[in-house]
């Protein structure tokens, strides 16, 4: 279906506004101190917002309703809520043991104080396992961006891909870190809005409104947020959402250079710690009000069914928007979906180029933090990692599963061994030998839950032969577990730093 040229008007002149904004905001850049940090100048409660922006992504607006509109695609109700549960309890953690770390000298990246304190190679594979899980993650979300493109205007896959990577890097190249934050901050109130405005619209178009849907859900316990089953094979549990919520939560906002980056930005210790913490009630509001669109749209289409049925969980939101929405509204709607795009693509293009430069590019060729040679080498990165999630985009996904899950189950696999790396140069004990013999017991660990465990089978009384799985909300505590105790039983034989 075509968009209404209103429409498109008014998402074109969004988009502009947010490009102009971001590069008026961004101006002024003189080092990579300015470019990546911000000059460590930036109000706890723009970081907030930014925080919550950055991962509140396309996927968070379109998958997540898909999880709650039907068990085919998803659960049904609102179990998915267990896991932000979880993240509040990791948020705390990290805020508390993890955040002060970064305010310990002049550190660049989260990854410089695993250079601090386990040495140079073992910061470098960290940080090179970020980059490339970033580029996957994001690359995903940026293919999810791309087909409400398609929906629009019929355009190809990769022509899609590439119009939503290039409108995003323009203002990140130039306006670096300063850009990035203050164009979230601007995003969040226009996604929220966007958000809020087509749950009204869902409520009016249905026999009985939003109060009738509401109770209908109760009365098919689709209202149901608690599942405390313990099945490791399920992953929207509340022992998964809460312990493998939070393990995920204090990699993802303790260890990860894309949330880290803020704390840098930050005017004080005290100053981060308020951002991430606040963060996550804020989150958590966020995931019920997506998961109640989806119950809306449930409701909206039983009533009006589809011409055509869907096949995947993350085409239901976006059908709505483009196909039943006023015109007006949809470029209202649009704006706010490329909104969530924009804000963890731009995060994601800053925090890679953050670590490629002061983990790897300056350590090989001996320049300064403040050298030009710096500044130049963050703005190609950003480049450099925006071609990449580019090519990433462009690879069509064509299986039902949500591309949250297969977002959040990228993030798992090498977040709980970056972490496991944290807590090791935290111990007393430690060693550069033994926390590469820890990461190397933590990748393994991965493989194993990945490639071996489903090709495992197991005899059940009630359905027969079928594949053992552990769900991905598990990966990062049993990856995690394995990185420390394996490292720290070798740190015991080896030679160990000064603490």
């Amino acid at each position: 279906m075509s968009i209404a040229p209103l429409d498109l008007v008014l998402l074109c002149l969004y988009m502009a506004g947010t490009i102009a904004f971001g590069l008026w905001m961004g101006r002024g850049q003189k080092s990579a101190s300015d470019y990546l940090l911000g000059n460590r100048d930036l109000p706890w409660w723009a970081l907030l917002l930014s925080i919550v922006a950055t991962e509140t992504s396309t996927v968070t607006f379109l998958s997540v309703p898909g999880v709650a509109y039907s068990a085919q695609f998803g659960t049904g109700d609102l179990r998915f809520l267990q896991l932000p549960l979880g993240y509040l309890v990791g948020r705390a953690i990290a805020a508390m043991f993890l955040v002060p770390l970064y305010f310990k000298g002049e550190l660049f990246t989260a990854y410089d104080v695993l250079r601090q304190r386990s040495g140079p190679h073992v910061r470098t594979l960290a940080s090179g396992m970020f980059l490339v899980t970033r580029t996957l993650a994001d690359g995903l979300r940026l293919y999810l961006t791309a087909v409400v493109l398609q929906l629009m205007f019929g355009w190809s896959l990769p022509r899609s891909v590439v119009v939503t990577g290039l409108g995003t890097v323009v203002y990140t190249v130039i306006g670096g870190i300063k850009a990035v934050v203050w164009t979230d901050v601007m995003q969040f109130f226009v996604y929220m809005v966007g958000a809020i405005v087509a749950l009204a619209v869902i409520g009016s178009r249905l026999d009985g409104g939003l109060g009738e849907m509401l109770s209908d859900a109760a009365a098919a316990d689709r209202l149901r947020v608690f599942d405390f089953q313990l099945d490791f094979g399920s992953t929207y549990t509340f022992w998964a959402g809460l312990i493998g919520g939070a393990v995920l939560s204090i990699g993802s906002h303790g260890v990860d250079q894309m949330i880290v980056q803020r704390f840098l930005s930050a005017r004080s210790q005290r100053d981060a710690q308020n951002a991430l913490l606040w963060s996550g009630p804020l989150v958590l509001a966020q995931f019920a009000l997506f998961l109640l669109i989806g119950l809306g749209l449930s409701a909206y289409y039983l009533q009006n069914p589809p011409k055509e049925a869907f096949t995947k969980g993350d085409q239901v939101f976006a059908d709505f928007i483009v196909n039943h929405l006023p015109v007006g509204l949809v470029g209202l709607v649009l704006g706010a979906l490329f909104s969530a795009a924009m804000s963890t693509l731009s995060s994601s293009l800053s925090a890679s180029a953050s670590a490629l430069v002061n983990d790897f590019l300056l350590p090989a060729t001996g320049h300064q933090q403040d050298s030009p040679f710096a500044l130049r080498a963050a703005k190609g990165a950003t480049l450099l990692f925006c071609g990449l999630q580019i090519l990433v985009g462009i690879i069509d996904y064509g299986d039902d599963s949500p591309i949250v899950g297969k977002v959040l189950a990228i993030a798992a696999i090498t977040t709980g061994v970056i972490l496991g790396l944290f807590v090791l140069a935290l111990l007393p004990r430690r060693s550069p030998t033994a926390s590469l013999v820890g990461l190397v017991a933590g990748l393994l660990a991965i493989v194993g839950i990945v490639f071996v465990l489903p090709a495992i089978d197991i005899d059940s009384a009630t359905e027969g032969v079928q594949a053992y799985k552990l769900a991905w909300p598990w990966h990062g505590l049993v990856s995690s577990l394995s990185t420390i105790v394996v490292g720290y039983l070798a740190a015991l034989v080896t030679r160990s730093v000064p603490t």
